[in-house]
């Protein structure tokens, strides 16, 4: 392992998205970027489909064999939101990266600048403005195949921070064990994991994957409730039936001996600043290497075919 810088400042942002508005979603990240590089923070992290929001609930009128026409343009409406990268969008926020002197992680719903497929995509961009990594999930989470498809590109990026790798796993990528093995095998000391999970068993996970990883874990959720939907969609009455809080957060750091770095931030809005001792990562492998001291690449090989 190269040398790291022995601290890193994060912040992770809860917060909610402008539901179905890519503009004001940006917008809303930008200002929140600029606040965090105010508090010292070096590398920000966002939640999972930011821009524009993640549709929890919404059916867009699919059953099995079927579709409810009438909720066609709800769907239109997400894709019309959902962002082409690079473009328009990413040309703030790379600004915002550039202005602040950050690493910014955020995650979006990516139309395919060729084709009408969406993608469920997390975006890293470098202190100098430039995209890092553009990573797609490989697959969407069952009812999620109605909305994004899987990833044809863009496997596993990891970026050259100056604390390391930081490689992202989107939601649940995160339970596919071959796919942690594969950021593993590009020595991430940064493990991005940004989600819609605001459930303990979820924590749970992500303090295993530290452990096994051996690396930081950001785990970054969304705080929004039902107010936050859009007026006008033809599914009202899937909306109506959501609770008061859809996603109640739970965003935290973990550290790599699996211990919280910083506690789960529940029910509301906020950010959350934590000071990253990288030292840790290298102490943690002594005994346990996962790709190195402790495998057998000669009984067990991941092939991964980027």
């Amino acid at each position: 392992m190269k040398d790291l810088k022995n601290k890193c400042k994060i912040a992770v942002v809860q917060a909610a998205p402008v539901m179905f508005d890519k503009a004001a979603c940006v917008d809303k990240a930008v200002t929140l970027t600029a606040e965090c590089a105010r508090g010292g923070a070096e590398f920000i992290v966002f939640p999972e489909l930011f821009v524009p929001g993640y549709p929890y609930g919404m059916t867009f009128g699919f059953s099995v064999g079927r579709r409810d026409e009438s909720k066609r343009r709800d769907w239109l409406m997400y894709y019309e939101n959902s962002i082409v990268v690079p473009g328009a969008e990413t040309e703030k926020l790379a600004e915002a990266a550039r202005s602040a002197g950050v690493w910014l992680s955020i995650g979006v719903s990516e139309r395919d600048a060729v084709t009408a497929t969406l993608y469920n995509s997390n975006l890293i961009f470098a202190p100098d403005g430039s995209l890092a990594v553009r990573h797609r999930k490989l697959k969407p989470t069952g009812s999620e195949r109605v909305v994004w498809g899987d990833a044809d590109s863009g496997f596993f990026p990891v970026a050259k921070t100056p604390w390391g790798g930081a490689g992202c796993l989107i939601c649940w990528e995160s339970y596919m064990p071959l796919a942690r093995a594969a950021l593993y095998q590009k020595g991430v000391t940064l493990y991005l994991a940004p989600n819609t999970n605001d459930y303990e068993q979820w924590l749970c996970t992500m303090r295993h994957i530290a452990v096994e990883g051996r690396c930081y874990v950001i785990n970054c959720d969304m705080f929004f409730t039902r107010g936050d939907y859009p007026q006008g969609l033809a599914c009202a009455e899937e909306i109506a039936a959501l609770p008061d809080t859809v996603c109640r957060g739970g965003s935290c750091v973990i550290d790599p001996r699996g211990e919280y770095a910083t506690k789960p931030l529940w029910g509301g809005e906020g950010i959350i600043y934590a000071d990253l001792d990288m030292s840790l990562v290298a102490a943690g492998r002594m005994e346990f290497d996962p790709c190195g001291h402790y495998s057998r690449p000669d009984v067990l090989r991941l092939e991964v075919r980027e």
